[in-house]
């Protein structure tokens, strides 16, 4: 019997493990001003993907490494915007102390001095064998199998494939979310916004029989339906990010 059973006390929770989709601000400088005109700028481009989404603020193109950061003043200019700042990637010590002052979750950067240093045994460190092994002895895992489906995305519907690829069958309706760690591929009208490479792969591509799309979004990089509509507007096409920028190419010409 558990200890909440021998207790009486009623469970009012359970604890799963949960793939999200968030949404980074890499941030150059901060001057509280500036700050709000950017993002009332980003806001007016498109008003419905800004609202009520969670931000990580990451400091890992961040000019001013030596310079304290008020991030109270950062989430109250986000929150007057339905903008909801729920941590911080990367930074220095002092960064991170103050984020934690803020109440901030703290993200490890993608560099290699912001993450985990791997663990090893003290006898494999300095064993031969781990010096002079090939790249043939590593073991290599399989690619992620596509998620696929086969039904209409509709409008309020969330589709997440967060290890490899996904494809749909069907159309994707206005006001529907599609996502994935790779690429996406849409058989049929692309009306809702699409995320491929949400983990960062910059190679990802979108896919669609009609490009009519709300949003695209490539690695955090991202167009919408204002943008889009310039070129491959309502034909088959692939979108790529090259140079940081999302690249829209017949599907014909590709």
């Amino acid at each position: 019997m558990s200890d909440t059973a021998a207790s009486g006390l009623k469970q009012s929770f359970q604890l799963k493990s949960a793939s999200v989709s968030l949404t980074a601000l890499e941030l150059y400088y901060f001057d509280n001003d500036d700050f709000e005109a950017n993002l009332r700028d980003k806001i007016s481009q498109a008003p419905g993907f800004f609202k009520d989404i969670p931000l990580v603020i990451s400091l890992e193109k961040y000019e001013g490494l030596d310079s304290e950061l008020d991030f109270f003043k950062m989430i109250g200019t986000c929150r007057r915007h339905n903008i909801h700042v729920i941590g911080v990637r990367a930074g220095n010590d002092d960064q991170r102390r103050l984020a934690r002052g803020a109440s901030l979750a703290l993200f490890p950067g993608s560099s290699p001095r912001d993450q985990a240093p791997a663990r090893t045994k003290p006898d494999e460190a300095s064993s031969p064998e781990a010096e002079t092994s090939s790249p043939a002895d590593v073991p290599t895992s399989e690619p992620a199998a596509a998620k696929i489906v086969s039904q209409t995305v509709r409008s309020g519907q969330q589709v997440y494939a967060p290890e490899g690829d996904l494809i749909i069958l069907a159309p994707v309706q206005a006001g529907a979310e599609v996502l994935a760690a790779g690429n996406i591929h849409v058989y049929g009208p692309l009306r809702g916004r699409a995320l491929a490479g949400i983990h960062g792969a910059e190679t990802a591509r979108v896919f669609c029989q009609s490009l009519e799309a709300e949003l695209v979004s490539i690695a955090g990089h991202y167009k919408i339906s204002e943008d889009l509509q310039d070129n491959g507007w309502k034909s088959a096409v692939q979108i790529q990010l090259r140079d940081d920028l999302l690249v829209v190419t017949p599907l014909d010409k590709a």
